[in-house]
């Protein structure tokens, strides 16, 4: 196991993407679910995959007492933890490690956590059906101690070889914690994994079938992750936005990993909902064919063929461009002329 501290946040993250195709397999992005935890009485489990960063108003009281964003339980826990258990929001995953942050929670934070997990056939099942004491919850992030107000992160060596639905979070014995991720290789589902799904083309793009943001060159408002994401979303917040740029001949781009090699793609949509007055003028795609290799390709890669040759892009639109007679490809790179927002990009084939 691997720990990274707080200022090595962009190291960890980087091997998480690049070594090990992990996208956080639980936050409500993607469709995690909080199902049940021990005690939620100073704040609800559920802010635990909130996607947004967590804040502090020192100024606001509850009926419990201080107003916290996060998850804290009571005082004078007499088990030996407080617990929550979640659903991911994929099909399964393998778990490559965990980012825990404890801001804002300065005496009253978690002293140190662990993760076990396990794999229910039915994704999804009700929530009382999996229990804190079933016994095949599976240790996968040994106990680790949590500093005050701080991020930490833990890195397996290498991912489970089994893969799981569901995550109990563990919490000695008792306090608070802002935020959980849980990075995980997305598994798609059975019948993509077969190949076909009824002979539709499939969105290869979406993390929900394993497809990861792999490099970018920038996302100073927005994450690349963001591209990848089911449905429109409900504002900018959850696109890919990048700085307003100010060299002639700039340039954006984004690197994706689909979740499974192609042999024929059938079109490409580029979404740019909610992006009214910052969408990018053009955009192009280009697809890659990278089997064979462990080192995922670079942007200037003279493999890279075209997809979607340059095409003028409009405001909060569903952007569509048919394809034919596309070779195999296991990336894309969708590039924005100069810069600017884009909420999605699917990417359809068999």
């Amino acid at each position: 196991m691997l720990y990274f501290s707080h200022d090595q946040s962009e190291q960890f993250l980087s091997a998480v993407t690049e070594q090990h195709m992990a996208v956080d397999v639980v936050g409500r992005k993607l469709g995690g679910l909080v199902l049940s935890c021990s005690d939620e009485w100073f704040a609800e489990a559920k802010n635990l995959v909130e996607p947004k960063a967590p804040i502090r108003d020192a100024t606001r009281f509850v009926h419990a007492g201080a107003w916290y964003d996060g998850w804290e339980t009571r005082r004078h826990n007499t088990a030996e933890y407080d617990w929550v258990i979640l659903q991911m929001g994929v099909a399964a995953a393998h778990i490559v490690g965990c980012e825990v942050d404890t801001a804002f929670f300065n005496g009253n934070h978690a002293p140190a956590i662990s993760v076990e997990a396990l794999y229910a056939e039915n994704h999804g099942i009700e929530s009382g059906e999996i229990l804190e004491n079933d016994p095949r919850w599976k240790e996968v992030i040994p106990s680790k101690e949590c500093g005050p107000s701080q991020r930490q992160f833990m890195l397996r060596d290498q991912a489970t070889t089994e893969k799981y639905t569901h995550i109990k979070l563990k919490m000695f014995p008792d306090g608070g914690i802002a935020r959980f991720r849980l990075y995980g290789r997305v598994v798609p589902p059975a019948d993509l994994q077969a190949g076909s799904i009824s002979g539709s083309p499939i969105d290869l793009a979406s993390a929900c079938n394993g497809g990861v943001a792999l490099k970018v060159s920038d996302q100073h408002f927005g994450s690349a992750d963001n591209l990848l994401l089911p449905g429109r979303g409900h504002d900018m917040s959850d696109g890919w936005e990048t700085k307003r740029s100010r060299s002639p001949g700039h340039v954006d781009w984004a690197i994706i990993q689909l979740g499974k090699r192609t042999t024929k793609l059938t079109s490409v949509v580029v979404d740019t909902a909610h992006f009214r007055g910052n969408f990018p003028q053009y955009i192009t795609v280009h697809g890659l064919d990278n089997s064979g290799s462990n080192e995922p390709p670079k942007h200037d890669d003279p493999r890279w063929f075209t997809l979607v040759d340059k095409s003028k892009t409009g405001p909060d639109l569903e952007h569509t461009f048919d394809l034919d007679n596309v070779a195999s490809a296991t990336h894309v790179k969708l590039t924005i002329i100069p810069d600017g927002g884009v909420k999605r990009i699917r990417v359809f084939g068999y």
